[in-house]
């Protein structure tokens, strides 16, 4: 009996323990969680996102480290790492990929600068970036075309993070990481693309027909100097557009109950969304 308790909190124990190798980050029931999710043998976006449904709202699960390390947070959920956590397990199960090893790789993948940690500054930190890397990667495609309902077209610019500095621990720790941000936030500026306007976020033939279950929406702003607000995956219903996300308001991963349109109107300062479907 007192050997198998001995077991029994040993095991306790491991499952407690935190997985740290160089560079990356993560406790042992994050890769029991994702190792048993890729035993579905699914390679729908929807189906994994909706396993992380009421998960925990947490920002700034990233920033546990002072040296740049891949962290895995599957307990705790902000609307960027949910989407790269359901992309990198999306990525594994098309290529019949089974391990947390695995996903820890197309994780690290999807996040960084051409799959490379080199310090905070090679994190995809914007939106676009994240875009634009990971269609080289031949991950993503950004869904886009001419006239309805893609009737606008924004060029960017890029300055949110240089300017407010005291926004972000890092920079305020590491101001020699500046330099280099604001060289991404030069090479972003000027950047053109297509997107929806809320006008046309409706249920309307014309958006069932270019956004698809499980596309990423990147919400765009009008806030000065930053490209996307706020991201989460499509659900289409009987009264149109719906967005699954991870949630600030609700404080966890949510079917959002009112529709993107809505959802939308509610926030002055959204303008729109990009559509960003995997490969």
């Amino acid at each position: 009996m007192i050997s198998n308790m001995k077991h029994l909190f040993i095991i306790a124990a491991l499952l407690m323990a935190s997985v740290t190798m160089k560079g990356q980050t993560a406790l042992a029931k994050d890769s029991i969680c994702i190792e048993k999710l890729l035993q579905s043998g699914d390679t729908t976006t929807l189906y994994y996102a909706r396993k992380f449904l009421g998960r925990p709202y947490v920002s700034y699960t990233l920033e546990v480290n002072d040296e740049e390390q891949l962290v895995v947070n599957t307990r705790q959920l902000d609307c960027t790492t949910l989407v790269e956590t359901v992309a990198a397990l999306v990525l594994c199960a098309k290529d019949s990929l089974t391990t947390f090893a695995d996903f820890k790789s197309k994780l690290q993948q999807l996040r960084y600068r051409g799959g490379v940690i080199d310090g905070y500054p090679s994190r995809l930190h914007y939106f676009s970036d994240w875009i634009i890397d990971n269609t080289a990667m031949g991950f993503v495609r950004e869904v886009q075309q001419e006239g309805l309902p893609f009737s606008s077209e924004k060029s960017l610019y890029i300055k949110f993070m240089s300017r407010y500095i005291h926004a972000y621990k890092t920079l305020q720790k590491h101001p020699e990481f500046i330099p280099t941000i604001a060289a991404q936030e030069d090479s972003l500026t000027g950047y053109k693309y297509r997107f929806i306007p809320k006008a046309q976020v409706k249920n309307s033939a014309a958006l069932r027909a270019v956004v698809k279950d499980g596309d990423i929406l990147a919400i765009t702003c009008s806030t000065q100097g930053l490209d996307v607000s706020h991201l989460g995956f499509a659900v289409w219903k009987a009264d149109g557009l719906h967005l699954l996300n991870a949630s600030s308001i609700h404080k966890k991963v949510v079917d959002e109950p009112m529709t993107l349109r809505q959802y939308l109107y509610k926030h002055p300062k959204f303008t729109g969304i990009r559509v960003v479907r995997m490969m």
